[in-house]
């Protein structure tokens, strides 16, 4: 057998070599090309894969490429960071300086005595705000400024500050325009509020606690035009405040006054408020609104407010029930609790429209008051001296009314 086999190899010696350097080579290149294939795939998806198989890890920074919405997010950032300002508020506080005094009627008593003749200037809040002109005006919330006694200081990015003054305050609204001195300031412009989508990028930029200035976060719009109650824990203060943007962007204390960014970096609100019971709620002021403010204030020097002239209920399903009215949206023209809250104000442009007591605000300029969509919230992104269309119903039957809006009183 041994010798018949090394017959074999003798007579086919060329043929059994070359057939073993074959079988060399082919196991060569496909081992080669199997590599490369392996290798090729594991890093366009995931080279932790090789990690794991080396302990050899990098010591090295690892390169990320970011997507094209991160690199719009990131470059948005850098554009509008420079706009965005910290509002530091200091006051003079009493010093209270306590000593003892020695009384020696029942033995060598001491008794712990408080002193409050000197005051001190302390920082005792903040809040965010950002630019909307090169030469300093300055949007943030009302109540971030509503301490008539205290001061203000705005800090830029760069870490200047500047003495603010306040120009004007809506305590309604919660928003206040302040300016600082001096020019060339980067500034924001104001997007339109009313196009906004469920789903659309969001981002915040404030002076998170008031300790981190310009924190980023970034999330979506969860909701439009809703209807809250947000309350100011330092002083107890509430407002009742509609139309309203919510974002699951975290909002904290500290990023009141500050701007919420679309993805194109333009505003679209002014945060405002959180939900303290629930994680990833929070609330800003539509952009629209807001930016007819920061006009009236250019262009007045105050905060010039349209004004209607009438008390109502929001009419709810349940609201329709109750009273067995004919439909379940509108304004329900009605008057307040005390008999001097009237339902419709004597001479304003309701009154001399023809508008009274239990007539139904359906809509307005085509807008249906329902939802969040509610009268008041639409009559405040008008003009003063502006002719709105009002259908309304009025003994049951519906018609359509023309009404030119004034002043407000509480402005003049």
């Amino acid at each position: 057998m041994i010798k018949q086999i090394k017959s074999i190899f003798k007579n086919n010696k060329t043929t059994i070599i070359v057939s073993i350097i074959s079988s060399v080579l082919t196991i060569f290149i496909l081992t080669s090309a199997f590599a490369i294939l392996i290798g090729t795939k594991t890093i366009s998806i995931n080279n932790s894969w090789i990690g794991n198989l080396s302990t050899n890890q990098p010591t090295g920074p690892v390169q990320i490429n970011s997507t094209a919405e991160e690199s719009q997010v990131i470059n948005v950032v850098a554009k509008a960071n420079p706009a965005v300002v910290s509002i530091v508020i200091t006051k003079d506080v009493p010093v209270i300086e306590q000593y003892y005094q020695q009384f020696n009627l029942f033995g060598n008593l001491s008794i712990p005595q408080q002193n409050q003749d000197n005051t001190q200037q302390q920082e005792i809040g903040g809040g965010s705000g950002f630019f909307v002109s090169s030469d300093g005006y300055i949007v943030t919330n009302s109540h971030v400024v509503e301490d008539s006694q205290a001061n203000y200081t705005v800090i830029t990015s760069d870490g200047k500050k500047y003495d603010a003054k306040i120009l004007a305050k809506d305590s309604t609204l919660d928003v206040a325009i302040i300016k600082v001195d001096g020019k060339d300031f980067k500034y924001l412009a104001f997007a339109n509020s009313d196009k906004l989508q469920l789903g659309q990028s969001a981002i915040a930029i404030g002076n998170a606690l008031a300790e981190y200035q310009n924190s980023i976060s970034r999330g979506i719009i969860s909701g439009l035009s809703r209807s809250i109650v947000a309350g100011d824990s330092a002083t107890g203060n509430s407002e009742q405040l509609e139309g309203v943007i919510q974002t699951d962007a975290a909002i904290n204390p500290g990023n009141s006054g500050g701007p919420l960014l679309d993805i194109k970096g333009n505003v679209i609100g002014v945060n405002v408020a959180v939900e303290n019971n629930a994680e990833n709620i929070s609330f800003a002021l539509p952009g629209n609104m807001v930016k007819g403010i920061v006009d009236s204030v250019k262009e007045h020097g105050e905060i010039v407010r349209p004004y209607l002239g009438v008390r109502y209920t929001q009419i709810t399903e349940s609201l329709q029930k109750e009273n067995n009215l004919s439909v379940s949206y509108g304004a329900l023209i009605s008057r307040g609790e005390t008999s001097n809250q009237l339902a419709v104000i004597p001479g304003s442009p309701a009154d001399k429209a023809g508008i009274v007591e239990n007539d139904i605000i359906l809509e307005v300029d085509g807008v249906k008051l329902d939802g969040g969509k509610t009268l008041i919230s639409i009559i405040r992104q008008k003009q003063v001296s502006q002719t709105v269309k009002l259908k309304i119903q009025h003994d049951g039957k519906e018609k359509e009314i023309s009404v030119k809006l004034e002043k407000s009183p509480s402005d003049s």
